[in-house]
């Protein structure tokens, strides 16, 4: 079983310039040995529920250490069955562009 879990995750309370902050939750994600795959406008992290809410966890923790408000957009797509499906929804549709 697995699920991918696409998140952004930025403080609000930082003015308009956010890189500084999104970069620190995508060296996190990187880290972490999962699958994933950044994007202009979120991450999505693929492997076992725990261990891919653990990451978003950490991201979290990383930005309040100096953030007053953050926003975290999250949706989540669980599946019994083996892994790598982020890798084979994409090759799906590509397949028939």
């Amino acid at each position: 079983m697995s699920v991918i879990v696409d998140f952004s995750i930025f403080p609000m309370d930082k003015g308009v310039s956010l890189s500084p902050y999104v970069a620190r939750a995508v060296k996190i994600v990187k880290a972490c040995g999962l699958p994933y795959r950044f994007g202009p406008m979120g991450t999505s992290i693929e492997g076992e529920w725990d261990e891919v809410m653990a990451v978003v966890n950490q991201c979290f923790q990383e930005l309040q250490t100096d953030c007053g408000r953050i926003l975290i957009n999250l949706k989540a797509d669980y599946r019994k069955g083996p892994g790598g499906r982020m890798q084979g929804k994409i090759e799906s549709v590509e397949s028939k562009l």
